[in-house]
């Protein structure tokens, strides 16, 4: 498995979405698809650009004069690892009450999630025990 960090931020996780959307980009098709509309300079676009490099989250690739950056790490493998990241600090030292907790959540907010989830439960102990 690929080593990475996580995004720190918005912007951070902005720019990685956009890679995933786009396929590939330069720091130049960034900022104009996303640096513009939100009113930031180039050099800020550049400077998330390079976190995301050193945290091992996407990679580049000379093309001509410009870089072309694209992601090195799938969007699911990042989408389960910041959920994973958000459970532990929700539920933290006493999981089992936050747990109990959120399924009332869920049940309030949409009792057929509820339903998905409970089948994913299964799914997930019925794959762990081999059957």
């Amino acid at each position: 498995m690929k080593s990475f960090r996580l995004p720190a931020d918005d912007l951070e996780y902005a720019v990685l979405t956009a890679l995933w959307e786009f396929g590939t980009a330069s720091v130049r098709e960034l900022h104009e698809r996303l640096g513009v509309p939100q009113g930031l300079v180039y050099t800020t676009i550049a400077k998330v650009v390079d976190r995301l490099r050193e945290k091992g989250l996407i990679q580049r690739q000379r093309k001509g004069a410009a870089f072309q950056y694209r992601p090195r790490v799938a969007r699911e493998t990042v989408e389960r690892a910041r959920a994973r990241n958000a459970l532990t600090r929700l539920l933290g030292a006493t999981p089992r009450t936050a747990a109990a907790a959120l399924v009332e959540a869920v049940e309030d907010l949409d009792p057929e999630l509820l339903a998905e989830l409970e089948q994913a439960v299964a799914a997930r102990r019925r794959a762990k025990n081999g059957t």
